[in-house]
């Protein structure tokens, strides 16, 4: 069984999808920078659960 679940989100900046592991335990309520796979921009994540699922805000670093 595995602790973490795969999610996708856009890159902010080439708007193609990115594969994130999300540890519903200790990563909801966080914010993390990743860099995008594709383009290599940093992204901040804001991972939140609201009420219907897990939700991942990707916003430009420069936002």
């Amino acid at each position: 069984m595995s602790l973490t679940n795969a999610e996708k989100f856009e890159c902010p900046y080439c708007m193609t999808y990115n594969d994130l592991e999300i540890d519903e335990a200790n990563d909801v309520g966080q914010q993390q920078i990743v860099d995008c796979q594709i383009c290599c921009s940093p992204i901040e994540l804001s991972i939140i659960d609201n009420g219907f699922g897990i939700e991942i805000i990707a916003k430009r670093d420069d936002d």
